[in-house]
């Protein structure tokens, strides 16, 4: 048995242990989101296929496997859903202006050497599917964020069903706040840690400070960072004031129709 398998027999183990049945969903989902995201990659790689909708509509599926699949149908997930859905509109059209702005589309000059045997003529748009990894590397904190924002802002409601929409909605920023903190660090390590190697070799190189911040691989992570903490803190109003209006109409419904 290889380490990789032992690896993802612990998880699952580990998984199913804490989470029952959803744990095993949980461990499902890993594999569904590796087969949504593998499908984008070989569509993309169609010179007619458009990178912007691809993406948008692979973050669609993804944000359906990780809410309905995992958490089922509730006012939970549909909140968190129509939450990450606006989210992720209005943070892939910051993303094609930022990256056409700044030009970090393509491959950066410490790439050249092992992309030299290639060619570079793979008929796609750079700037699209520059556009396109930004986005796909936030789905997954945006997603994060959007349900564990409506996941307490239900159990309030719960817990005291006649507080008014302001009130909940402001429950909702607050335990958002809490939550904004931990999370763009989260973002921080995460894509730094991927690019440890890269940074050893800066220093190897002897690079100066500047030549780092001006690299276009350095630049691109830090845009990519900086769009995810972005659509992290934009998602949070958004969930907090969906999730509250939506709780708060259902009560109104069902008082009206009593």
């Amino acid at each position: 048995m290889s380490v990789v398998t032992c690896l993802a027999v612990i998880l699952f183990l580990l998984m199913v242990w804490v989470g029952g049945k959803k744990g095993a969903r949980s461990f499902l989902a890993l594999f569904l989101n590796f087969a949504v995201l593998f499908l984008t990659i070989l569509f993309m790689s169609n010179p007619n296929g458009n990178p912007l909708l691809l993406t948008f509509f692979a973050c669609t599926v993804i944000s359906c496997i990780n809410l309905f699949y995992i958490n089922r149908i509730n006012i939970k997930t549909i909140t968190a859903f129509i939450a990450t859905v606006i989210t992720t509109v209005i943070l892939l059209v910051l993303i094609i202006f930022v990256t056409d702005y700044a030009m970090i589309q393509g491959f950066g000059e410490e790439e050249i050497e092992e992309l030299s045997i290639f060619s570079l003529y793979v008929g796609v748009d750079f700037v699209k599917i520059g556009a396109a990894v930004i986005i796909m590397s936030t789905i997954g904190a945006i997603i994060d964020i959007a349900i564990s924002l409506s996941s307490p802002m239900r159990e309030i409601y719960y817990h005291n069903p006649t507080i008014r929409r302001k009130d909940l909605f402001l429950s909702g920023l607050a335990i958002g706040r809490d939550i904004l903190g931990t999370s763009a660090n989260t973002l921080f390590f995460a894509f730094f840690g991927g690019y440890m190697a890269l940074l050893l070799w800066y220093k190897d190189l002897s690079y100066s400070f500047g030549q780092i911040i001006n690299s276009k691989i350095f630049s691109a992570e830090m845009m990519t960072i900086l769009c995810a903490g972005i659509g992290v803190a934009l998602c949070i109003p958004i969930t907090s004031w969906i999730t509250a209006y939506f709780l708060v109409k259902k009560r109104d419904q069902v008082e009206a129709e009593k």
